[in-house]
C-alpha cells in the first residue's frame, strides 16, 4: 500500500502535532516557570501565526497555511509546557504587605451560628408564605 505524498506529509504533521501537545501536557515540568510576560509574548506570537495561517488559507496557499498553523500550535504547546514550572506564583508583588501571622481560624473560615440562622430563616419563611396557584 503506497501513500500519496500529499497524504503522507499531512499524516506526519498531524502525528508530530499530537506528540507536541501530548508532551506539553504529560512531560516532566521544567524546574522554573517562564515569567508571565514571556508567556504572553509566546501566546501573542501564536495568535499572529494563526492569523497568518488564516490569511494564507483565504488566499488559497494550503501548504503554507498548514505549516504556519502547525508552527502556531507548536508555540502554544511549548508555552503550555513552560508555564507548568513549579515557581509560577513568584510570591506577592513588592507593594503588597506580607501577612506574618496565620489566620485565627483554620483556613480563615468564619464560624456560623446555625441556631440563629435557623431562627431567622423560620421568621423569613413564615413571612413569605404564599398560597399555591390553582390549576
Amino acid at each position: 500500500m503506497m501513500l500519496s505524498p500529499s497524504f503522507a506529509w499531512k499524516l506526519v504533521l498531524a502525528v508530530s502535532l499530537v506528540a507536541a501537545i501530548g508532551a506539553s501536557a504529560y512531560a516532566k515540568a521544567p524546574r522554573r516557570a517562564l515569567p508571565g510576560a514571556d508567556l504572553r509574548r509566546m501566546v501573542v506570537s501564536a495568535v499572529a501565526l494563526f492569523t497568518a495561517g488564516m490569511i494564507s488559507s483565504l488566499s488559497h496557499h494550503a501548504v503554507l497555511a498548514a505549516v504556519v498553523y502547525a508552527a502556531g500550535t507548536a508555540v502554544l504547546a511549548l508555552a503550555a509546557w513552560l508555564s507548568r514550572g513549579s515557581d509560577s506564583g513568584g510570591g506577592p508583588p513588592p507593594d503588597e504587605p506580607v501577612d506574618e501571622q496565620p489566620p485565627p481560624d483554620p483556613d480563615g473560615i468564619p464560624t456560623i451560628d446555625w441556631a440563629a440562622f435557623e431562627r431567622d430563616f423560620g421568621v423569613y419563611a413564615r413571612e413569605r408564605r404564599r398560597e399555591p396557584v390553582s390549576r
